[in-house]
């Protein structure tokens, strides 16, 4: 995947109320709001705080790895925003220390998307464009159970 950060991510995504990486109501949440292509990526820039690092100044591996999580993920809702799928297999790859109260772009990259199941990759850049840790992920479409046949308490819509 190269590191153009495409000007053609001009469709909004929806967002939850409480999810951590883009929950407009959750108290702690980064409150992110992602954009697709219409095709195959999803982008969004996000400045991480300080109280979410793991050494000062570096941005804690587990918030990296939320992100890109979030952000690849998202592919599966291209073109439809209802395809809620879920992580089966996280890989994630740090490359370079990630700055707090920096700004980062995020690009997750549909791979393959196939009945119940998807492959994406995903890459989060610094302001200078230096890829700071890339990720592979397994998709599977979301088990019914888990929204309880209540696909409202997510409070998924777009503002």
């Amino acid at each position: 995947m190269t590191t153009t950060f495409s000007q053609h991510a001009s469709h909004k995504q929806p967002t939850s109320d409480y999810c951590f990486i883009c929950g407009r109501k959750n108290p702690v949440g980064l409150k992110l709001e992602f954009f697709d292509n219409g095709e195959d990526e999803v982008h969004s820039h996000c400045v991480i705080p300080e109280h979410f690092n793991g050494y000062p100044g570096v941005v804690h591996g587990g918030i990296v790895s939320a992100l890109l999580d979030e952000g690849v993920g998202r592919v599966s809702l291209i073109g439809d925003h209802h395809n809620l799928m879920m992580s089966v297999v996280l890989e994630v790859k740090f490359r370079k220390p990630v700055p707090t109260e920096t700004e980062l772009h995020i690009v997750g990259k549909r791979i393959r998307m196939r009945g119940r199941l998807g492959q994406a990759v995903g890459q989060l850049f610094l302001p200078d464009g230096t890829l700071a840790a890339e990720s592979k992920l397994n998709l599977v479409k979301l088990p019914r159970d888990i929204l309880k046949d209540n696909p409202e308490a997510l409070g998924w819509r777009i503002d």
